[in-house]
């Protein structure tokens, strides 16, 4: 048992001395010494001390072969170790961090959000006035962000770069109202199976009111998205007219909000008065809230002092309302900067695999229904959405 720990030393010491490259070393004066026929230990071509064996053999020119071997053996494994790290090295980590917390932030905005909706009573409740807070928590944010010592810079706008603004933030403001109200009024997994189809919306806007023409392709996928649509909608337990209308209307917003944004990208110098993406989401969510109150005040304002009761009193609500603020405007940023480092087909998978996560995912924590016909038309609308996103793409390549 004593020997036990000096083997152990002995093994780790050969080990380390493997390691560092002194058996190379060591292999090189032997060399030397058997190799050259001058000096007092050498007869004729032989040295009189040669390398020996494990059996206690003289090692013969091919034992220095073998050597030779295992060490052109060690530099193919340096290199292939290298190359890994090259590979790795070509990573765009940066880039991978966006996507995880991009979907990390929508994943917790969607239940943190429907928390504070059932908290306060759901459809019935304060939707507007919740959604309203929200773009204030995320305006509060972005704006201690300018305050900050070096965290970002101010942009540098006009006031006719504010009023051309204005119909992208009432675009943004529409878009996120509705959506609230759907997911208050109905499951999580429904309202984001319906505001997948923003493609159809998209599609009717652009060829009918922005006169851009829509492939033919394309408008042979939207039958597919609107199918699945209706198959995920008759096996839905916990269905609301004003979730389906709702989640429409938001997605009606949301096209208009993407045309009237490529249009306001195209004013002459703006782009650099804004300084950056964070800026530009930043000054729209400031924007888009200032136009929330008055809505959020006529829809609910008769019974606001009920809610600044139950904001008191209730943890679940003002928690994850401020939570839901934070995760809705870290999340649409991290998209706007992901979107931005992306080509098409990469942002169509990304928009496709993170409405996955999200409807499966949310369903589970919420334990929503998951009717297997209910995840059939979710898998062919969101199957269609993607097809829809990259068809033209894979037709031009054909052609």
């Amino acid at each position: 048992m004593k020997v036990t720990p000096t083997l152990i030393a002995v093994t780790l010491c050969a080990s380390a001395v493997s390691a560092f490259g002194l058996q190379g070393h060591a292999a090189n004066v032997a060399k030397k010494v058997s190799g050259g026929s001058a000096g007092p230990f050498a007869t004729g071509n032989k040295a009189m001390v040669q390398p020996i064996d494990l059996s206690g053999n003289r090692m013969s020119s091919s034992g220095s072969i073998a050597l030779k071997s295992e060490a052109a053996a060690g530099g193919d494994a340096a290199k292939v170790r290298g190359g890994a790290a090259a590979a790795l090295s070509g990573i765009d980590i940066p880039l991978m961090l966006y996507f995880l917390f991009w979907y990390v932030g929508n994943y917790y905005y969607n239940i943190t959000n429907k928390m504070a909706l059932t908290a306060a009573g759901g459809s019935a409740g304060f939707p507007m006035t919740i959604s309203s807070l929200q773009l204030g928590v995320g305006c509060i944010y972005g704006i201690f962000l300018w305050l900050a010592p070096d965290a970002r810079e101010k942009p540098t706008i006009t006031f006719d770069d504010i009023i051309k603004m204005l119909p992208v933030a009432f675009c943004f403001m529409g878009a996120h109202s509705a959506s609230v109200f759907a997911l208050s009024a109905g499951a999580v997994s429904f309202g984001q199976i319906v505001k997948s189809a923003e493609p159809a919306f998209a599609a009717v806007l652009s060829q009918f009111v922005y006169k851009k023409k829509i492939s033919r392709a394309k408008w042979l996928c939207l039958p597919i998205v609107i199918g699945g649509v209706i198959l995920a909608s008759v096996k839905e337990l916990d269905f609301a007219v004003s979730a389906l209308v709702s989640a429409c209307i938001a997605n009606l917003f949301a096209a208009f909000k993407g045309n009237e944004n490529k249009k306001l990208m195209d004013t002459e110098g703006l782009k650099d008065r804004m300084g950056s993406v964070g800026n530009q989401f930043a000054l729209t969510a400031i924007l888009g809230f200032l136009m929330s109150i008055p809505v959020a005040m006529f829809k609910e304002g008769s019974k606001m002092g009920e809610f600044i009761s139950l904001w008191k009193t209730s943890p679940a609500l003002s928690i994850n309302l401020i939570a839901s603020g934070l995760w809705f405007y870290g999340y649409n940023e991290l998209a706007t900067m992901t979107l931005k480092k992306t080509n098409a087909v990469t942002q169509s998978v990304a928009n496709t695999a993170k409405r996955v996560i999200v409807i499966v995912g949310v369903a589970i924590v919420l334990g929503e229904s998951l009717d297997p016909i209910k995840m059939l038309g979710c898998g062919i609308g969101i199957g269609g959405v993607f097809l829809y996103s990259i068809i033209d793409g894979l037709l031009e390549k054909k052609e």
